[in-house]
């Protein structure tokens, strides 16, 4: 899906719906510290949007296969569009780091969350929202989260550990069927709280939250030494060469 599909979805009835189920499940993990830098990865700028408290700079990046809307509108721009696994910024900068509509969607993981990892600061914060592979919102295509690949938990812990993150929390969201119809979606509050509470490994996304591990060298290094097993033998001088002398 391209940013247009993507905003069109956002702009029905069940992307509404949707959005306020997974705000509300992110609420808690965006609250930074005073000064933090926030960069939005995928299309997270429907969590993004009216600001998070405390925030010095808040980013939007979009993928180049996807496509890039201006945002916020009628402010300046705060949006760019990038290669996921070349993010225009250098090494630790980021607080914290919101990817929605990105991990499934692109052809490396592991190198984008590589990529992630060099640009967080140091115990800076990854939020990863992705599609669970044994919810019902991965086989609607008719969806944002039925495209591309979905996760396991066992998967994501898997890609995060390689990528040398430490998970901190698990949490879900969208229980409801993405069905466009009123009285599903007026019942979604009242499913989401049932579901978190019996069936929280069927839930349509998967939230996992990870922070970045900066791993201490020993500066005592042992160095080995060769110890070569023959002994070295000097080899004979050659035979000096004398010129006849003259009669």
């Amino acid at each position: 899906m391209d940013v247009i599909d993507l905003r069109e979805f956002y702009a029905g009835r069940v992307g509404n719906s949707t959005r306020r189920l997974i705000a509300l499940a992110l609420r808690s993990h965006l609250r930074v510290p005073a000064g933090s830098t926030v960069v939005g990865l995928g299309f997270a700028t429907p969590y993004l949007d009216g600001g998070i408290a405390d925030a010095r700079a808040t980013l939007a990046f979009m993928p180049a296969r996807q496509g890039v809307l201006q945002w916020p509108p009628q402010e300046p721009v705060s949006s760019a569009l990038v290669d996921e696994i070349d993010l225009p910024l250098l090494e630790s900068v980021a607080d914290l780091l919101l990817v929605v509509h990105g991990l499934e969607l692109t052809d490396s993981p592991a190198e984008m969350l590589d990529e992630l990892w060099r640009v967080l600061a140091p115990q800076g914060r990854l939020l990863l929202v992705v599609p669970n592979r044994r919810g019902m919102w991965a086989r609607f295509d008719s969806t944002p989260f039925g495209n591309g690949r979905p996760f396991s938990r066992p998967q994501l812990a898997n890609l995060l550990k390689e990528a040398r993150f430490s998970i901190m929390s698990w949490s879900q969201a969208l229980f409801m069927p993405p069905i466009d119809r009123g009285p599903f979606l007026s019942a979604a509050p009242a499913v989401e709280r049932l579901g978190n509470r019996l069936m929280p490994r069927f839930a349509g996304v998967t939230i996992v939250e990870a922070v970045k591990q900066v791993y201490a060298t020993s500066s005592g290094k042992r160095v080995r030494r060769l110890v070569p097993r023959l002994r070295p033998v000097l080899a004979p001088a050659p035979a000096r060469f004398e010129l006849p002398k003259n009669p």
